[in-house]
């Protein structure tokens, strides 16, 4: 691969993520209404993308609809009844479709959960546990690009995401240390995040495998092309979703450390 061919991309994808971060920093700043209407919103269209790739394209559109509203919904009721229900609006999903009804079914759950576990942890937890998350899978992303992109070497899983390799894969593990370290400093609770930070980086990861092995089975390249260099919505923060998921759990179990 020439050098062109390897960063023809990037300056439409640094673009369209500066554009996001600036976005996204401002509703993480102000947090309450504004930041949970952005997240049931993004949840809508995550949800709408999963059901156009697996087969429900004449649903797509009323299953976004009913995905955000019931995000909103997750948010007046006790968290009793809020993870079953999210869990229930993505089986009912599932059985719209006609086929692949169960991948259909645990990703768009898994997607609401994340989501809710964002909006729980910004607005109960606080805005710097919320940005921990964000900046560890940031920069395992960036860590993960530029090492891949600059040292190549072996696929890290090449029938499922040929792009990625060992070594962006082990860059973003140690920028996720990083993070972790940085943060822990930050929050006064010294060296306890690094190991945290390495296993959300791996669960972001891993979220973004799911949705490139979703990809290839259905044959897209992108789940749509909302973000220009990006793809679709679910492109850009799919391994947000999976770190997402791992922190809400950690945070209901009271593994997060300094949170009583």
């Amino acid at each position: 691969m020439s050098r062109s061919e390897r960063w023809g991309d990037l300056n439409v994808r640094l673009i369209s993520a500066a554009v996001m971060i600036v976005i996204g920093l401002v509703e993480v700043w102000l947090g309450g209404a504004p930041f949970m209407v952005a997240i049931w919103v993004l949840g809508g269209a995550m949800v709408w993308e999963l059901s156009r790739m697996l087969g429900g394209r004449a649903w797509a559109p009323g299953m976004g609809v009913i995905a955000g509203g019931a995000l909103a919904l997750a948010w007046l009721v006790p968290i009793w009844l809020a993870l079953p229900g999210l869990i229930a609006v993505a089986c009912f999903g599932a059985w719209q479709i006609a086929a692949r009804r169960i991948l259909f079914g645990t990703f768009a759950a898994a997607t609401l959960l994340a989501c809710h576990a964002t909006v729980l942890l910004r607005i109960d937890a606080g805005m710097a546990w919320l940005l921990w998350v964000v900046c560890v899978v940031v920069a395992t992303d960036v860590a993960g690009y530029m090492a891949g992109r600059s040292l190549g070497g072996p696929k890290f899983w090449p029938a499922i995401s040929p792009k990625k390799t060992w070594s962006g894969t082990i860059a973003g593990w140690v920028a996720g240390a990083i993070v972790g370290l940085i943060f822990g400093l930050i929050l006064g609770i010294g060296g306890s995040l690094v190991v945290l930070s390495v296993i959300l980086s791996v669960a972001g990861q891993a979220g973004d495998i799911w949705e490139s092995w979703i990809k290839r089975r259905v044959g897209v390249k992108d789940s749509s092309n909302l973000i220009p260099g990006h793809g679709g919505v679910l492109d850009r923060f799919d391994a947000m979703l999976g770190a997402m998921l791992l922190a809400g759990l950690m945070w209901l179990f009271g593994l997060l450390p300094g949170i009583v």
